[in-house]
């Protein structure tokens, strides 16, 4: 690894799962890593560091980046709720807007003025975007993620920043476990497995690297065939 970073990357929901995924293969490639999320990862890099933050808590947010001036953002905090229209609890649909949406709105307003040109966005959504049975509340939040990118890449375009996300079917993380999904299965990819994480991950470096720069406004997916 090199001793020059190769960027700085502020990841979110690095505590497990996809995120912490990213956080791995960044500092691997070389970059210097913020992790945030409530539990420390224990990633044993000198190029990393966690904040503990509630990514839900507008203030706390962002006092944890406050000092802060990333060359990439990656959003990949997430969770799954599920729930058929005649049961749909409001409660949960707004815990992943908050989470799915407004965090990742509040980190790019107030770190996006701070980034140099040519920075980095990349934002975890799902292949469920496109709707869902069962998913209705967590597919929306998932698809706002989508329109904000899109949103986001063409106003930053003439600052060489790109926004993209990158879109994975079902993934073997604890998400794909959370007795909270409210019954909601996950699907098995036609390939005949879920998609690793580290999948997830190289296709994130890749976007957060030089050779990705004119790739902007994009969903990507990491589907296995689901999308077929």
């Amino acid at each position: 690894m090199s001793e020059t970073p190769a960027g700085h990357a502020i990841v979110t929901g690095v505590s497990s799962g996809i995120g912490a995924a990213i956080a791995a293969r960044l500092l691997k490639d070389g970059w210097q890593v913020t992790g945030l999320s409530r539990s420390d990862p224990g990633l044993a890099d000198p190029h990393f560091a966690h904040r503990a933050v509630d990514l839900l808590d507008e203030a706390a947010l962002i006092a944890a980046v406050a000092d802060l001036r990333p060359t990439a953002l990656v959003h990949a905090a997430g969770l799954m709720r599920g729930g058929v229209v005649g049961s749909l609890d409001a409660e949960a649909g707004r815990t992943l807007w908050r989470l799915h949406v407004e965090a990742a709105s509040m980190l790019a307003n107030y770190l996006v003025p701070r980034m140099e040109d040519g920075g980095r966005i990349v934002l975890v959504g799902s292949r469920t975007a496109a709707g869902s049975a069962g998913r209705s509340q967590y597919a929306a939040s998932k698809a706002a993620m989508v329109a904000m990118a899109r949103s986001w890449a063409i106003e930053l375009a003439p600052r060489g920043i790109t926004a993209n996300v990158v879109a994975p079917a079902a993934t073997d993380t604890p998400m794909l476990r959370d007795p909270n999904r409210s019954g909601v299965s996950p699907k098995l990819p036609p390939i005949g497995r879920y998609i690793r994480p580290e999948e997830v991950a190289a296709l994130t470096a890749f976007l957060l690297g030089p050779e990705a720069g004119a790739i902007t406004g994009q969903q990507i997916l990491v589907c296995g065939g689901s999308s077929l």
